[in-house]
C-alpha cells in the first residue's frame, strides 16, 4: 500500500507539473448566517481614499528627473491598483450577501434591494474607470445605503458615524436595542 500511495505522489506532482491546478475561490455555502456589510464599507472607504491621493499627488514637470518620474509612476500605479482591488471587492461583498442572504422573501419585503445592488455594481465599475472623486463618493452612498438595508432585514436601526479614517466619510452600523 505504501508503494502505492508513493507511486500516486509521484503521478500527481508530474501531472501538476505539467498542468498545474487552478486555485479554487469560493464563499463556504454553508450557509454560515454570518453576514455583514462591513468590509464593502471600508473597501468602498478605501477606493474614494485612494482617488484622494491620487488627486493630491503632484505631477512631475517637464523638466523633472527620471527618479521624480519613476516616483510618480509608481505611486499611481500602487493607487489605482489598490482602488481596483477594493472597487471588485465591493462588488464581491455585496454580491455574497445578495446571492447567499437575501431570500424571496427579503426580495417581496424590500423591492428596492434587487435594484441598489445594480447600483452598486455599476458605481463600483464606474469608480475604477478614473480618480473621479464624486464617482467614489456615489460609491460609498450606495454601499453605506445597502448596509441600512441589510441590517433593516435583520430588525436592527442603524446609524452613520464617523470612520476615522483619513478618506473620512461615515459608516452604516446597528444599534443594539
Amino acid at each position: 500500500m505504501a508503494a502505492f500511495l508513493g507511486l500516486r505522489d509521484r503521478w500527481t506532482r508530474v501531472v501538476d507539473a505539467i498542468r498545474p491546478p487552478e486555485p479554487v475561490y469560493a464563499h463556504c455555502d454553508i450557509p454560515c448566517g454570518i453576514y455583514d456589510p462591513h468590509e464593502a464599507q471600508i473597501s468602498a472607504l478605501t477606493v474614494l481614499r485612494m482617488d484622494q491621493l491620487i488627486a493630491e499627488l503632484a505631477h512631475p514637470g517637464p523638466d523633472a528627473k527620471l527618479e521624480e518620474r519613476a516616483a510618480y509612476v509608481s505611486k499611481m500605479a500602487r493607487y489605482t491598483s489598490v482602488k481596483e482591488s477594493h472597487a471588485e471587492r465591493v462588488k464581491h461583498e455585496v454580491r455574497v450577501i445578495w446571492g447567499d442572504y437575501f431570500t424571496p422573501d427579503h426580495a417581496k419585503q424590500y423591492p428596492q434591494a434587487h435594484e441598489l445592488t445594480f447600483k452598486i455594481m455599476k458605481a463600483a465599475s464606474k469608480a475604477r474607470q478614473g480618480p473621479v472623486l464624486a464617482d467614489a463618493q456615489a460609491l460609498l452612498a450606495l454601499v453605506q445605503e445597502f448596509a441600512e438595508l441589510f441590517w433593516q432585514t435583520k430588525g436592527a436601526k442603524t446609524r452613520k458615524q464617523p470612520s476615522l479614517q483619513k478618506s473620512g466619510g461615515e459608516i452604516v452600523v446597528p444599534v443594539p436595542a
